[in-house]
């Protein structure tokens, strides 16, 4: 497979980018734990179907020192032992987050008042940009069937 266009090496896409990519480094610095982040980024791309970001999100995972185990049960985490319940609130919201349109009302008040019982008010806007922003990428690479699994890890560094 091949991507449609060369997104990456595009000049427009590159201004586009640009803002996408530092809403990305506020979020690197915010409160919410980095484990969360990986999460919430490999859940979302799994739910939307981006291989390039499940890819990519996996491989930054590792590296930073997620397991295995935990990283294969992501799309199962309901079932699985293995998550805290602040990773599973995050995983919630992610998913609802992700699936707007799936659901009448959105994200539920349940959901919510999860969520807000692990993380304080900076990083449920952490958490919810994240959402955002990880949403974002999914489509960008999706629409430009963006290939998946020659990620290297710190390649857009």
């Amino acid at each position: 497979m091949e991507s449609r266009l060369n997104y990456y090496g595009n000049p427009f896409a590159g201004k586009v980018l640009k803002h996408l990519v530092s809403a990305s480094k506020v979020l690197m610095d915010s409160t919410l734990p980095h484990n969360i982040r990986h999460l919430v980024e490999v859940r979302a791309s799994q739910v939307n179907g981006c291989g390039f970001c499940t890819d990519m999100h996996t491989k930054e995972a590792i590296h930073s020192g997620e397991t295995s185990v935990r990283l294969n049960l992501i799309a199962a985490w309901r079932e699985a032992t293995v998550f805290t319940e602040a990773e599973r609130a995050a995983l919630e919201l992610t998913e609802q987050g992700t699936r707007i349109a799936d659901g009448a009302g959105g994200v539920t008040d349940e959901a919510w008042a999860n969520a807000a019982k692990h993380f304080d008010e900076e990083q449920l806007v952490a958490l919810m940009s994240l959402i955002a922003v990880i949403n974002a990428y999914n489509r960008i690479n999706i629409i430009n069937q963006q290939p998946a699994g020659g990620y290297v890890v710190g390649q857009f560094s």
